[in-house]
């Protein structure tokens, strides 16, 4: 598969109604958010609420930013949930900061 450019293909009033819901509810549920290489980490606790909320936003972002790449880690004994958002070189750098998530340089 060859590298897909990094754009998103909402409108802006579109990206702007998507960090007002499930991006706003995803970075409102994190305990922390770290940049890592070409995109971020996102750690979030455990529940059934936030696996919900997990897959809504990688069903909805796989749509619009088709560059991303999403890794989902469980830790055992119901410990917490890191979500890994990442893509092609540049990703950091992609307009309105990919998912508009707050992130801490690793």
């Amino acid at each position: 598969m060859g590298e897909l450019p990094i754009t998103c293909e909402l409108f802006p009033t579109e990206l702007a109604g998507r960090r007002d819901g499930l991006l706003t509810q995803l970075a409102g549920s994190a305990t922390e958010i770290r940049e890592i290489e070409n995109g971020v980490v996102i750690e979030l606790p455990t529940s059934p609420e936030i696996t919900g909320l997990i897959a809504q936003v990688i069903d909805a972002e796989r749509h619009c930013c088709r560059f991303l790449r999403f890794r989902c880690t469980y830790e055992p004994d119901l410990g917490p949930i890191s979500l890994e958002v990442t893509g092609p070189e540049g990703t950091n750098e992609f307009p309105g900061d990919v998912l508009g998530l707050r992130r801490v340089p690793e």
